[in-house]
């Protein structure tokens, strides 16, 4: 039987390019988002991949919404993708605590409560992948993204920690941290903008989201099971570790 892949944050952008792809490659993959009904109905009519709606920044929907999965599916989910995420950008002078909190609920506490849900399970069959999307700005910081860096920074803390109590259990933990990638959130920066980050990146132009998609499937393969509590780099080279 094919692996069940739960990707959150999956109907657009990166998520989508990841849950598209892993469907290609014969896993069964379902996906969560939050916010636009009208862009999960219409990936899901397009793919035939179920979309499931709740907050992954709420532990208790995070709880309920992979067994409510993994009954109507009735099977387990062995592969998670932390996918979800959120920004609010400005300066920490400008910063809310509004602002600063949401990021850190929906991007990092996400992670916690999606990898929670599923970690018993994992363990307890002796298998399992966890990878969360991280990005660059989690590496290298970022001005006027100190909530979304120290998000995305934490991630990576979240992803060696966890790789070290699974790993002998027969479960990966990695993530993937993406340069700057052609998606719906990256076209709403200003052009002008847009330009010089462009230029900084060595390779010349953006990360397409299926090549984000590409460095997941990776990680997920049989294979790649010596591969735990790493971060891999999408970023055609703009920041090198």
């Amino acid at each position: 039987m094919s692996k069940l892949a739960l990707i959150t944050g999956g109907t657009r952008g990166i998520g989508a390019a990841i849950a598209e792809r892993l469907k290609g490659d014969g896993y069964r993959v379902a996906v969560t988002y939050h916010g636009n009904d009208e862009t999960a109905q219409a990936f899901t009519g397009e793919p035939g991949i179920p979309a499931y709606k709740w907050d992954v920044a709420d532990f208790e929907a995070c709880q309920a919404g992979v067994r409510q999965i993994e009954g109507e599916v009735d099977q387990p989910v062995e592969i998670l993708i932390n996918n979800a995420g959120v920004t609010r950008d400005a300066t920490m002078h400008k910063m809310t605590p509004e602002q600063w909190h949401t990021v850190l609920e929906d991007d990092l506490t996400s992670c916690f409560n999606m990898s929670h849900a599923v970690i018993d399970g994992l363990r307890a069959r002796g298998w399992g992948r966890i990878v969360s999307i991280a990005s660059i700005n989690g590496q290298k910081g970022q001005f006027g993204q100190v909530n979304y860096a120290a998000a995305k920074a934490g991630m990576i803390g979240f992803t060696k920690a966890l790789a070290l109590e699974s790993a002998s259990k027969g479960i990966t933990v990695n993530a993937v941290a993406p340069g700057y990638t052609a998606t719906d959130m990256v076209a709403k920066v200003d052009p002008k903008v847009l330009e010089g980050i462009i230029a900084q990146i060595p390779v010349g132009r953006l990360a397409r989201c299926e090549e984000v998609a590409h460095a997941v499937a990776f990680l997920l393969h049989e294979d790649s099971g010596f591969i735990t509590g790493s971060t891999l780099s999408v970023n055609g080279g703009q920041y090198l570790v």
